[in-house]
């Protein structure tokens, strides 16, 4: 599909004020042992503390505030491994409608127990994409749900942009943003904005090494799919979308890889030292400047989430 439907910085305007009375405008925060350890001034745009515990929450209520009335007969419907599933749950109750979601069986009970806290109602599937796939369209078949895809959706991206849109007005000098990257909805929507409010900023997504589909395909320039994703960080392990890779390689500067134990470090020490409760896939962005990749440059770094399971943290004996 062409870049030019993408959203542009209008619409993620747009989506701001549409969904600004539901969402939390959520505190950057600094770090010194941060910013020492990693050679860069880092503020930490702290999604974690967002309405359901990742910044999820805004992509789903921009989508289903957008659908007229007439598609919500069925309700909504979509995959998701947790954070995406209790947003939409989120969302779909701010509508007055039901929210069904496929969620592989192997999910944390803690991201579980937040979609059911919202109403949302659950069907367990294999811990695959195909899977997951597979159940939504007979789901969808038997409820005429409408579809929002977890990060493959313009009104996701754009929603998700918003975070980005809040950073750069608080904090505009920003050399570099970097982000996770699992199915792209956040990398690409951060993207779009900075690129529109800061041409020169330099913006960046992390994956892990055990789900690098997003990083070689940025290198090829062909989207990698069918990959078998093996990462500690359960919110990254979707597949790169259509959408979400096309704006990544027209304004993304890179995407790092970094292992699944520099994000158990990374998080350690976020824990630790900054008294933030991070989840997996929001420590890849810590573990790569704790590697040292950005330094010299003011970066603003989002924390994508904090839903972690307290039964089996990755530090503990197993």
């Amino acid at each position: 599909m062409p870049l030019e439907t993408a959203p542009g910085i209008d619409d993620i305007r747009a989506a701001w004020a549409r969904i600004a009375a539901h969402v939390h405008r959520t505190p950057v925060l600094r770090s010194r042992t941060l910013d020492a350890r990693s050679g860069a001034e880092v503020l930490l745009k702290c999604e974690h503390l967002q309405r359901t515990g990742a910044f999820k929450a805004r992509g789903a209520l921009n989508a289903v505030l957008s659908l007229p009335a007439a598609e919500l007969a069925g309700g909504v419907a979509t995959h998701s491994s947790g954070n995406h599933a209790a947003a939409l749950a989120l969302a779909a109750s701010v509508r007055g409608v039901t929210a069904r979601i496929v969620m592989p069986r192997t999910v944390p009970a803690v991201k579980q127990a937040a979609v059911q806290g919202y109403g949302g109602e659950i069907e367990f599937c294999e811990p695959t994409l195909a899977a997951r796939e597979a159940g939504l369209r007979a789901l969808v078949d038997r409820t005429g749900a409408a579809v929002v895809h977890p990060y493959d959706d313009w009104r996701v991206i754009a929603g998700q942009g918003t975070a980005v849109l809040e950073l750069l007005e608080e904090h505009p000098g920003l050399e570099a943003i970097v982000t996770p990257l699992g199915g792209g909805g956040l990398l690409s929507g951060t993207a779009i904005a900075a690129k529109a409010l800061r041409p020169a900023i330099r913006v960046i997504g992390v994956e892990p090494a055990g789900a690098d589909d997003g990083a070689r395909g940025f290198r090829s320039g062909i989207r990698v799919t069918g990959s078998r994703p093996d990462t500690i960080a359960d919110g990254l392990r979707g597949e790169l979308g259509e959408r979400g890779f096309q704006v990544i390689r027209a304004l993304v500067d890179d995407v790092f890889t970094v292992t699944d134990a520099a994000i158990i470090d990374a998080m350690r020490f976020t824990w630790e030292r900054t008294k933030q409760l991070v989840e997996p896939s929001a420590a890849t962005v810590i573990a790569a400047l704790l590697d040292g990749r950005l330094q010299g440059l003011r970066v603003g770094a989002i924390l994508s989430g904090g839903n972690c399971d307290l039964d089996d943290l990755p530090w503990r004996p197993r």
